[in-house]
């Protein structure tokens, strides 16, 4: 491509975020926000019970109130065998389509049974008082060992469990186990002068965000559907709304809103699919919006686990083997992140023999989803403790253990690949120069080092790059925003066309306006669009330069595109004033119509990150209260593309993964009811709870993608949990291994210590 640019001005450069000043103001527009003449409310009927049969439900007096224009229940969804798999993205519709509105049976309290659709809030609330359910109570389990038991209650009579030989005949809540192996495993423990074996426990924990699930769905007389709602992927909205509707994916249009938080915990449909049908039954708009005990109760929080880890090392520190097992609750319906939490659990190191065993295990529970890199924190907080553990016992550093044993370019992970160029040893180093790790501590303060692990993801990915009458500058993609990905969009183009980034502009298309586009998640966005996008701008680069030609009548490969101009390549080519893009845009009807360039990629390439994070933590010894004093995140973003956006997620992943240390659960009463279903009792982190976090972007680039761009949004949440932990030991000798270590688990602890 014969593009010149005598300077970087805005790839890494902080400009003004596109959507920040509407979001500010509060004129953005969020799911629960659009509204229709004559739109009806939807409300959902939940179960109360955790596992439980359903022996009959009768619409009849709910139907007729004054009011009330439809009722469903799970019969008028589409009718999905339980004999094969039917995938939207990693989701198998089979079970989503039972997780939006139970069939014969309930598999968690909060699981939904009916749905109505009324004139207004109000009545739609009272309908749902007027259904009448009858249930058969089952014995339930809702804790991840206990479901592993021969005698537990079995959710799924059909669930034979995969990845073991031969399979079995009959049913269990184990629904699948897989490994990754490498080298001799017991080779490697012999030549172990020190093992380190511990176990550990997590609780499920929310994604937390602040905007409940909610939808528009309005449906025309010719059928053509048209769905707003808030969602990590439109497209994901509207292949599985038609999947579970029984309608034609042409039929439906889905138009993104704003997001008001996601972090993988909208990457399903909960609501849309009943909006649907209640739209269909009663010739009208239907609104639904969930409520935050709604959202607690049957939306899907990150599974709680119970993992082994074994780590064995010889005198001078190198690591010769290592193994862990992971069991994830998976909640009502197969899906955990078992997988990548094999997959990450030693990646940061370059160990020759390793064992890594995921199990996937439901119980009564709602179904788990995608959080922040999902396995990779609960992996990370087993490996990275045993880690610290085994460090001391061996009398080296933290940092330099985990530097003797990084994994680096040309090292092989257990999960299949080998390494290309990474920045893993550069963020220990950028840690053990910090002048964080070697501050001085007070009195029952700690300070502890954990490292994470991210694989990253590209797939498809479209973009659309028009320039408009005026020179200004469009950028259409089809992902959702949630990390900033409209302002790098902006970054990049302005970049390679060499304009002011004001001039360029940054929408997100719906379904029917840009080409097929995977969901928002896995840290795939500024990677994958970033290459659509730049491809889109090459493409109108190619197109500038042939104008450029032709109003020179010389031929394009004479012709470079340098500083927003086109120009002759040489003096050989001829003597002509440099063509702006402004003055091209003013002649592209005389020239050849309009200018643009659209892409649709299945983005290869994706390069893993690392972090590594240093955290200070104070213990209270007469309450058990830990507070965090200070904390530095080391990450390596391959190529900082909006050095802002990649400190905001850095961040913001630490204050989850603080939550999910020091006091996130879900806490379950022994009749399988959630306690705590909201945030007054649900103990998310808040401003006072934590200290300024300070970042570090290394940038070792990704030598796969035009911009040397990693994914950032995941790995940051890694390292925390094992971070914390890891500080606790050192400032008041406790290895905690259950979470969260809330101040009665702590107290408790230390009071066994005196």
């Amino acid at each position: 491509m014969d593009i010149k640019v005598s300077d970087n001005k805005w790839i890494g450069k902080r400009t003004i975020r596109p959507d920040g000043a509407d979001k500010v103001t509060g004129r953005a527009t969020f799911g629960a926000d659009f509204t229709q003449p004559g739109m009806l409310w939807g409300k959902v009927l939940r179960s109360p019970h955790p596992h439980a049969i359903i022996t009959s439900i009768n619409l009849d007096k709910a139907s007729a109130l004054p009011g009330v224009r439809a009722v469903m229940r799970g019969d008028d969804l589409a009718d999905i065998p339980l004999d094969k798999p039917l995938m939207v993205g990693p989701a198998d519709m089979r079970f989503v389509s039972r997780n939006v509105m139970a069939r014969d049976k309930v598999l968690y309290a909060g699981h939904a049974v009916a749905a109505v659709a009324a004139i207004s809030p109000r009545i739609a609330q009272d309908a749902l008082a007027l259904i009448e359910v009858e249930y058969q109570i089952l014995p339930h389990v809702i804790d991840v060992e206990e479901a592993m038991r021969a005698d537990a209650p079995v959710l799924h009579d059909f669930l034979r469990t995969g990845g073991v030989t031969p399979k079995p005949e009959t049913p269990s809540n184990v629904a699948n186990r897989l490994e990754f192996k490498i080298g001799d495993l017991e080779a490697g423990f012999a030549a172990a002068d020190v093992i380190v074996e511990r176990t550990y426990r997590t609780k499920p924990i929310h994604q937390g965000y602040i905007e409940p699930h909610a939808c528009l769905v309005s449906l025309a007389k010719d059928g053509q559907a048209t769905i707003w709602s808030s969602s990590q992927g439109h497209f994901m909205v509207r292949n599985a709304t038609a999947k579970l509707t029984g309608m034609s994916v042409a039929d439906i249009r889905a138009i993104p809103a704003e997001i008001g938080g996601g972090f993988g915990g909208k990457t399903i449909v909960y609501l849309e699919p009943l909006a649907m049908v209640l739209a269909r039954k009663s010739g009208a708009p239907v609104k639904m919006v969930m409520s935050r005990e709604e959202v607690f109760r049957a939306t899907g929080p990150t599974s709680g686990s119970w993992n082994n880890v074994k780590i064995g090392a010889t005198k001078d520190g190198k690591i010769t083997a290592g193994s862990a097992t992971f069991r994830f609750q998976a909640g009502a319906f197969p899906g955990a992140p078992a997988r990548p939490a094999a997959m990450c659990a030693f990646a940061p190191y370059d160990i020759e023999n390793v064992e890594t065993v995921g199990i996937d295990v439901v119980m009564n529970r709602p179904k788990s989803n995608a959080y922040r890199a999902p396995g990779s924190p609960i992996a990370a907080h087993a490996v990275e403790t045993t880690m610290d553990e085994l460090a001391d016992e061996l009398g080296i550093d933290p940092v330099e253990f985990r530097l003797a044993n990084a994994a680096k370019e040309g090292s092989k992970a257990a999960y299949g690949p080998t390494f290309k160029k990474i920045g893993f040893v550069e963020t220990l180093e950028a840690a053990k120069e910090h002048p964080h790790y070697s501050a001085p501590l007070g009195p029952n303060q700690g300070r502890g080092i954990a490292c994470g692990f991210w694989f990253n993801v590209g797939g498809e990915s479209s973009a659309q790059l028009n320039i408009n009458e005026d020179g200004t500058v469009t950028v259409i993609t089809g992902h959702p925003d949630i990390g900033g990905s409209r302002a790098s969009m902006v970054n990049i183009a302005a970049q390679m066309l060499g304009i002011d980034y004001n001039l360029v502009r940054a929408q997100i298309g719906d379904t029917n306006s840009i080409g097929i586009s995977a969901t928002t998640g896995g840290s795939r966005v500024t990677f994958a669009a970033g290459m659509a996008v730049t491809d889109a701008t090459n493409k109108v680069i190619d197109t500038l330069r042939d104008r450029a030609a032709k109003i020179w009548d010389i031929d394009v490969e004479a012709v470079v595109w340098e500083d927003g101009e086109a120009r002759p390549a040489g003096s050989n080519a001829g003597e002509f004033e440099p063509l702006s893009l402004a003055e091209l845009a003013a002649q592209a009807n005389a020239t050849g119509g309009p200018i643009n360039g659209q892409v649709s990629i299945n983005a290869q390439g994706a390069a893993p990150a690392f972090a590594t994070h240093i955290c200070d933590v104070e213990v209270d010894r007469d309450t058990g209260r830990v507070d965090i004093i200070r904390y530095t995140a080391i990450q390596d973003a391959g190529r900082a593309i909006h050095p802002s956006y990649v400190e905001g997620q850095i961040q913001g992943g630490v204050a989850q993964g603080v939550g999910w240390a020091l006091n996130e659960e879900y806490i379950y009463d022994a009749a399988g009811q959630l306690e705590n279903p909201g945030f007054l009792d649900y103990r998310m982190p808040i401003a006072s709870d934590l200290p300024m976090i300070d970042t570090v972007v290394v940038e070792v680039p990704n030598d796969a993608h035009p911009h040397g761009v990693r994914g950032v949004g995941e790995v940051p949440i890694a390292p925390p949990m094992a971070a914390v932990a890891n500080a606790i030991q050192d400032a008041v000798g406790l290895r905690l291994d259950d979470l969260p270590m809330s101040p009665p688990k702590v107290l408790a602890a230390l009071d066994n210590e005196s």
